[in-house]
């Protein structure tokens, strides 16, 4: 009994961890391109929070990946969001975004 639990531990930790890296992290590229922007447009201020908030497919190869950013400015907290559209064959970026 004991035997056969620590094998069904060891398979259920093996498969739970190639999930989580089964997914591929390829929105990395832009969330940097998304905090050169937020740093760009707000020099100096300290970035609090960085998070990714998806992904929404606009046409078969043109998407847009959000990025949440709390910015402090002037003592106050601010959201950002930046929405970089990019195409998914080239990986080129077609168009940012800032909004408050």
């Amino acid at each position: 009994m004991k035997k056969s639990m620590v094998i069904f531990l060891t398979v259920f930790f093996l498969l739970l961890t190639n999930h989580a890296n089964a997914e591929p992290v390829d929105y990395q590229k832009f969330g940097r391109i998304a905090t050169a922007v937020i740093k760009e447009d707000y020099p100096g201020q300290p970035v609090k929070d960085y998070q990714y908030q998806g992904r929404k497919k606009m046409t078969e190869n043109k998407v847009s990946d959000a990025f949440e950013f709390t910015v402090q400015e002037n003592g106050a907290d601010k959201k950002v969001v930046v929405i970089v559209v990019h195409n998914l064959d080239n990986e080129k970026v077609l168009n940012i975004s800032v909004k408050e």
